[in-house]
């Protein structure tokens, strides 16, 4: 089983997916390959460091953090050879192509990206908008093999088949209010490991979260302060979902964008699952349109 984690910045993946890779992990051991893509260079994403140690810092933050999870980090890289910026990202031919061959090189069985906003009113990132159009712009041409070679010039013979993923979107805190789910898998067994990795990303929790604003945090001058705001988080999300008190969980849509899966299918792959009986009448319903079933 290989996931691949494609979003816009270093740490999304740890507010995102983490405990469903950690579940997915301690279910099959040495079966389970993840996969990490940051989408920018983080340079922006702090007020009193320079862009350039900004930088620096943040991969060396979310490379610490991704040992812990045993996933593998692949920053992204354009074909003129750079990092996009950060803030300012934009669905080009060169954003799409660099995706294209970040796919196609890990071939994973499931891909997850952030959600493409339908509401007008909610809030968003502009740089996680992006990443998601983008995701969906590629996914067709996924197995495409010349799509992009003009970038990616290959001097393979006879072209061969490249696996399309089930393609899931996460739980994005910036589209606040408009957030919808498919999924949930219920992460509360891997909640020290999330603390862990998200106290790795040090530049960010106790410095520009709290700077920046929106996020309603204090500055936490502990781990066990941070366990706590952590905790404060995934309760509001449980209640802007609806889930009340039910378990910790992350969730998950799942897209027409790649492969169309069974809910056999994704209840088998995916661990942990802890989904609404409705929220799932209502996907198997919609997976069933969408196979022509």
């Amino acid at each position: 089983m290989k996931a691949l984690f494609v979003h816009a910045h270093f740490d999304d993946y740890e507010f995102a997916a983490a405990g469903t890779f950690e579940m997915w992990r301690r279910r099959l051991g040495s079966d389970f390959r993840a996969r990490l893509v940051i989408c920018t260079d983080g340079a922006a994403g702090h007020h009193r460091m320079s862009r350039e140690e900004t930088a620096r810092v943040r991969l060396a933050e979310q490379m610490e953090s991704a040992k812990l999870a045993q996933c593998e980090v692949e920053p992204l890289i354009l074909p003129n050879g750079r990092a996009p910026r950060e803030a300012c990202l934009q669905v080009d031919s060169d954003l799409l192509a660099a995706l294209w061959k970040a796919i196609r090189d890990f071939e994973p069985d499931y891909l997850f990206a952030p959600p493409v906003p339908s509401d007008s009113l909610a809030g968003l990132h502009v740089d996680h908008v992006a990443v998601a159009e983008a995701v969906r712009k590629v996914a067709y041409m996924i197995n495409v093999p010349h799509a992009f070679t003009p970038e990616y010039p290959s001097d393979e013979g006879e072209p061969r088949p490249c696996k399309v993923p089930v393609i899931l979107t996460a739980y994005d805190s910036y589209m606040f209010g408009a957030n919808s789910f498919d999924l949930g898998v219920d992460v509360s067994a891997a909640f020290e490991l999330m603390v862990d990795m998200t106290w790795c990303h040090q530049s960010q929790v106790t410095e520009w979260l709290p700077w920046v604003g929106r996020h309603d945090m204090a500055v936490p001058k502990s781990k066990d302060e941070w366990r706590a705001t952590l905790e404060h988080r995934y309760a509001k999300r449980n209640r802007e979902l609806g889930l009340g008190g039910e378990p910790m969980a992350e969730v998950f849509g799942v897209t027409a964008w790649g492969e169309i899966p069974t809910l056999e299918q994704l209840k088998t792959d995916l661990p942990n699952l802890n989904t609404p009986p409705e929220t799932e009448a209502r996907l198997a319903k919609r997976l069933a349109q969408w196979r022509g079933e």
